[in-house]
């Protein structure tokens, strides 16, 4: 049989071969996520060295939850890699691509017009994507997130956003890729080059304008009021020279009650964003859990109360003041040690990698063939076979690679909050954040290895010090 595989022609074992590398890919995915499963299913109690950290209640609900997730995950990639095989199969990709000549052709564009036929490829290939993505999202956020207590959306703001996402999502790729295109065609020899430097140039343009022009579309960012606070995050900044120039509350908790906090910027220009959902003095709620006072009405016309719904909280959630300093001072660890700049420098020699890679391959019309393009050699499908299914051993390997870094970096910006000496305020935010977002704190090594970017709870906290005796 194998004999009789390599007679084939090589459009067809490259065909093959990327459909047996997806899916071994899957396999191996699903097999790690059925270790982990089977210690979600087995670990009904807490380990004895976690016993001070959390309680027998909140264990439970975070295995609950994740077993939840680990389940969902398990049945929405098995009908991810199901949808992606049959439209190999039955030609998907070249009944899409004639589907937007079709369009284009109505509008008076021949064939000869390829970037009009790739942009509107583009967007029957997204809009296919959202389709056949929205109920799985939806069962994730009102069933899922729901029966556990994260989701704060309504169904009529969550379809909102999904639009307003797609809008915005097209009015960014469809230029960006017509221009990409565009460079690539005129180019000559080195066009790699000029596609590289043009996608530096948009990563970090989207970087500067996401968080001021982009985010704002979808979420409330105000300016951190005057106080404590604020007082000591600028003093942090400044005593380890971080140029800081604002610092935010994003309105997370209309979404969600999971929690976050980064930074941005370039240069010295940077802000620091904090979700309310972070703060235990801001979040609206813990408001909702607390005995309330006579609410004023609301005028005639406001419908903001509407869009999200806080649920009462029997705790409170967040971090309070000096474990949200403890926490910056992680997240400010990563840009005092070069974190930040060292994965843009890791990013874009993988991107220069990858055009360098496209230019040798994209004139072998056998890559085309075997996806169903006899007749034309489009520019668009060629990245997208080149960068999707042929660099895709690659890029699991850069992924698993990249994991580990991120693991090796999370505790490197540790180890510089405990040198500022919050050593016991971000231990204490960590067990804080972890109860919040019902992490469970027990992991299977070989899923651990493979996915976590962050390292376990329990890792972290061994080496800030010693597990808490008191």
């Amino acid at each position: 049989m194998v004999e009789n595989l390599f007679d084939l022609p090589i459009e067809k074992l490259i065909f093959y071969a990327v459909l047996g590398f997806s899916w071994t890919v899957y396999l191996w995915e699903a097999y790690l996520a059925y270790r982990q499963r089977r210690i979600y299913r087995s670990t009904t109690h807490v380990p004895l060295e976690l016993g001070k950290i959390i309680d027998s209640e909140t264990f439970e609900k975070s295995r609950l939850y994740q077993l939840d997730k680990s389940t969902f995950s398990f049945w929405s990639g098995l009908y991810s890699e199901t949808e992606g095989t049959l439209i190999l199969l039955l030609g998907g990709i070249p009944f899409l691509w004639d589907a937007a000549g079709s369009v284009t052709a109505r509008f008076g564009f021949g064939p000869e017009y390829e970037i009009s036929q790739s942009l509107a490829f583009l967007t029957l290939s997204t809009l296919f994507s959202a389709v056949t993505g929205l109920p799985w999202s939806l069962y994730n956020t009102f069933v899922i997130e729901e029966k556990h207590g994260f989701n704060q959306q309504t169904v009529g703001f969550f379809l909102k956003d999904a639009v307003k996402k797609f809008a915005v999502t097209q009015c960014i790729l469809l230029p960006v890729t017509s221009l990409l295109l565009y460079i690539i065609k005129i180019g000559g020899d080195y066009f790699f080059i000029y596609a590289w430097l043009f996608t530096l140039a948009v990563s970090l343009v989207l970087v500067t304008i996401y968080a001021d022009y982009i985010a704002p579309l979808f979420d409330k960012f105000t300016p951190l009021p005057e106080g404590e606070l604020k007082t000591e995050i600028e003093s942090m900044a400044k005593s380890i020279s971080f140029p800081l120039t604002k610092v935010y509350v994003v309105e997370g908790s209309k979404r969600s009650s999971h929690s976050n906090a980064y930074f941005y910027g370039f240069f010295k220009n940077k802000r620091i964003v904090l979700f309310d959902t972070l703060l235990e003095d801001y979040s609206p709620l813990n408001a909702a859990g607390e005995p309330q006072a006579e609410q004023p009405e609301q005028p005639e016309g406001e419908d903001a109360p509407s869009e999200s719904k806080p649920k009462p909280k029997n705790k409170k959630q967040g971090c309070n003041n000096p474990e949200i300093l403890a926490v910056l001072g992680h997240e400010l660890g990563h840009w005092k040690l070069g974190h930040t700049v060292k994965n843009i420098v890791i990013s874009q020699m993988n991107s220069f990698l990858c055009f360098s890679l496209f230019a040798v391959l994209i004139g072998r019309k056998e890559l085309f063939v075997a996806f169903g393009f006899t007749d034309s050699q489009p520019t668009l499908i060629g990245l997208m076979i080149i960068f999707q299914f042929i660099f895709s051993p690659y890029n699991e390997l850069l992924s698993f690679c990249l994991t580990v870094l991120s693991r090796r970096f999370e505790f490197q910006a540790d180890a510089f909050a405990r040198a500022m000496g919050k050593a016991s305020e971000l231990y204490s935010a960590l067990i804080k954040l972890n109860k919040d977002n019902l992490g469970f704190p027990v992991a299977d090594w070989l899923f651990s290895m493979w996915h976590y970017s962050h390292p376990p709870l329990l890792e972290r906290l061994r080496a800030l010090g010693s597990i808490k005796q008191d």
